[in-house]
């Protein structure tokens, strides 16, 4: 496919190309621009969100790697790599992980984690940009938003997974009178790995670090046809076989889980938040991998 590097229309500075030096490549057809122009792409848009799963090559930018969103402001950049907080933190463009400066159709970057790095910038189309690692031949396409239409909920929701992992343990803070009794009452507290779950009947308050896992096993969070605001989670328990239940957020640290077989209502709070700052131990503890969650047929049983 060809790529236009910096692609005019992108900015919508026709106008300003006559004062600008432009240098056009015939050999895939880029256009390279000056580094105003660079900064100005990048400066379009107050959010890019990096869509995951359309990168391509097997290499890796690690902050890329991590983040949800960036943001590049007057030669800082800004990435929002917690579900937790999103949305909120630094006003919505989340945290200063760095600084950039721009080139002919590159940019710049000195992360305060992963130190230098100079990516190629192209326009895909009139609010989608690719960032390219030349020496890995990694590529990360950037969907750029405006904080006014921008759907922190659609990403907090196709992210879900991240949130659930965002806390060291969930504990049980609630579970309704109404409902028969099953054995999932007994449980309160569960974790969530990125490939598997674990749970404890430890009595409310223990400590994180005093907690005893009882039981460890698989779990998969599901996509509902025609409702992105519903999720599903599934539990493999041996003595139960798969426990489901309907996945509802209530907010950045509380969670609700229906169980439709039962009738229950249990809420579970988030203790132990694993914020991804630009240093410290957990800063490089987790990346995005690409993740499409399979998609169930169900309607909601839930009645509020």
């Amino acid at each position: 496919m060809k790529r236009t590097k910096l692609l005019f229309t992108l900015l919508g500075l026709v106008f300003l190309m006559t004062s600008c030096y432009v240098e056009t490549i015939v050999q895939d057809d880029f256009i390279e621009e000056s580094a105003f122009n660079t900064d100005q792409v990048l400066q379009s848009f107050d959010l890019w969100y990096v869509d995951i799963n359309a990168t391509t090559g097997n290499g890796e930018v690690p902050f890329l790697q991590r983040a949800f969103t960036i943001s590049f402001i007057d030669g800082i950049i800004y990435a929002n790599n917690n579900i937790v907080g999103l949305g909120k933190t630094g006003n919505g463009f989340g945290i200063d992980v760095g600084s950039y400066g721009t080139l002919r159709g590159t940019v710049e970057i000195d992360h305060d984690i992963d130190g230098l790095w100079l990516l190629d910038v192209f326009a895909v189309n009139g609010n989608t940009i690719e960032l390219r690692d030349q020496r890995s031949g990694t590529s990360y396409f950037l969907n750029g938003y405006q904080t006014g239409n921008f759907d922190y909920d659609f990403v907090f929701y196709d992210n879900i997974n991240y949130f659930l992992q965002e806390y060291d343990a969930w504990e049980k803070i609630f579970t309704s009178e109404t409902g028969a009794l099953n054995e999932f009452d007994n449980e309160n507290f569960l974790q969530f790995n990125p490939t598997f779950f674990r749970s404890s009947i430890d009595a409310n308050g223990t400590p994180i670090s005093n907690l005893q896992w009882d039981f460890e096993g698989d779990y998969q969070v599901y996509d509902v046809e025609n409702d992105e605001t519903l999720k599903t989670l599934t539990l493999a328990y041996d003595s139960m076989g798969n426990d489901y239940f309907e996945l509802y957020v209530i907010n950045d640290s509380t969670i609700e889980l229906y169980h439709p077989s039962s009738e229950t209502v249990y809420e579970f709070r988030g203790r132990g938040y694993q914020q991804y700052l630009k240093s410290g131990k957990n800063s490089t503890a987790r990346k995005r991998t690409k993740i499409s969650n399979p998609t169930m047929k169900v309607e909601r049983k839930r009645k509020k």
